[in-house]
């Protein structure tokens, strides 16, 4: 794919791509675009998934389109700040280039090697987790009156689960999250808390809180 022209500052470079480690993982984080912001003028954050990474660009799923070239600064959980243009649309997402000082893209190089060797160190523990992180974090939200739109799943339990939304609704309101219904339990950053009416099987959930069509 041919470069995009990027206006750089003189500190930062990008380095000739080289083959390296790409990982793909699932991890929460949240991003901000430039030519998007509030009434006060200042970006507005959306939540997003980290899909996959290197020490050169990574994939975001996302619940908000974005074009080609356009500025995104990214926070994601382990692994801090990033920014960058996007160079590939995805469909829920797209794939950003990262722009950082070469001493930076060394360390980050390093940490993404040493995460993919140990990110799996505890897989035959999973079934002790209560919490795990979705195959497909897209879902849907549904309210009582009908109105539905697209959320993105922060983590998922047998007896409920965490989404980022751009509507927040009220403690106590009932909500389904694909197909399993529940309320509102907790607010926090970008998103909320939902408690399921009835314990779900872990091993279908997945599939139970997928965006519907």
């Amino acid at each position: 794919m041919p470069q995009l022209p990027i206006a750089l500052d003189k500190d930062f470079e990008v380095v000739e791509r080289r083959t390296d480690v790409r990982i793909v993982l699932s991890l929460p984080g949240r991003f901000a675009l430039a030519s998007r912001r509030d009434m006060e003028g200042a970006r507005r954050e959306f939540p997003c998934r980290l899909l996959n990474m290197s020490c050169h660009a990574i994939g975001l799923m996302t619940p908000v389109s974005a074009e080609l070239g356009e500025r995104v600064i990214a926070h994601i959980d382990e692994f801090g700040r990033f920014e960058g243009p996007i160079i590939k649309r995805l469909e829920g997402g797209f794939i950003m280039e990262l722009i950082m000082p070469k001493a930076e893209r060394i360390k980050l190089a390093a940490k993404i090697e040493w995460y993919d060797k140990y990110k799996n160190h505890d897989a035959t523990n999973l079934r002790e987790h209560t919490r795990i992180v979705p195959r497909a974090p897209h879902s849907t939200l549904v309210l009582a009156d009908g109105t539905t739109m697209d959320c993105v799943v922060k983590d998922v339990s047998a007896s409920g689960v965490a989404v980022y939304s751009d509507l927040i609704p009220p403690l106590g309101t009932p909500v389904a999250v694909g197909q399993i219904v529940g309320r509102v339990v907790r607010i926090f950053s970008e998103g909320f808390a939902v408690r399921f009416i009835q314990e779900q099987d872990l091993q279908t959930v997945d599939a139970l809180i997928a965006r519907l069509h």
